[in-house]
């Protein structure tokens, strides 16, 4: 339970300005079909995540436990810099209609955009730190959806109303702690 309800966290915060929310903003205001982006949004987190999760279970079972904890400790304590540097969304293929229709422009557009994205290094972090592949990933995924379905629900208004600097800093501070105790406490 501990890392579902740990990794639905980390991922709700780290997705906060992150460019998938950026992108989950632009399809909404863009296509205003909420209910196929964010079933989109679903569908290419269980299949981006699950396969993030497979790999942080798999290196713990080619890595020793004191490289493990090393690894974890420096990954989160570089994930906590990084949350301090704010995303912008590159991409301009919103721009065209979509030849495949919303849900699957969404699936597409969201499973690349999460490829080597904070919260896909989060997750793969995070199932190798709890060793709970089930868990993280419907946490990780939970952490998506609470993050990105409000924004295609009410757009602006939500970016108007949470401070990101803020959201920033308390993720960065999250990580930072979990690299510490990570490096300090140990397994």
């Amino acid at each position: 339970m501990e890392a579902f309800l740990v990794s639905t966290g980390i991922v709700a915060l780290a997705e906060m300005g992150d460019k998938t929310q950026l992108l989950a903003l632009l399809l909404a205001a863009r296509f205003r079909k909420p209910w196929p982006i964010v079933l989109g949004i679903f569908v290419a987190t269980i299949a981006n995540h699950a396969m993030a999760g497979a790999l942080g279970a798999w290196v713990t079972t080619v890595v020793s436990a004191h490289t493990m904890r090393w690894i974890l400790g420096v990954s989160f304590l570089l994930m906590a810099a990084w949350m301090l540097i704010p995303d912008k969304l590159e991409d301009d293929a919103q721009d065209k209609p979509p030849r495949m229709g919303v849900f699957a422009t969404t699936v597409v557009l969201f499973f690349l955009a999460e490829m080597g994205d904070k919260t896909q290094i989060a997750t793969v972090m995070l199932a190798a730190k709890y060793q709970a592949y089930a868990g993280v990933v419907a946490g990780t995924t939970l952490g998506m959806m609470l993050a990105n379905a409000p924004v295609v629900w009410l757009g602006e208004r939500i970016t108007r109303l949470v401070p990101l600097r803020v959201v920033h800093l308390v993720s960065a501070l999250v990580f930072a702690v979990l690299g510490l105790l990570a490096l300090l406490v140990g397994n």
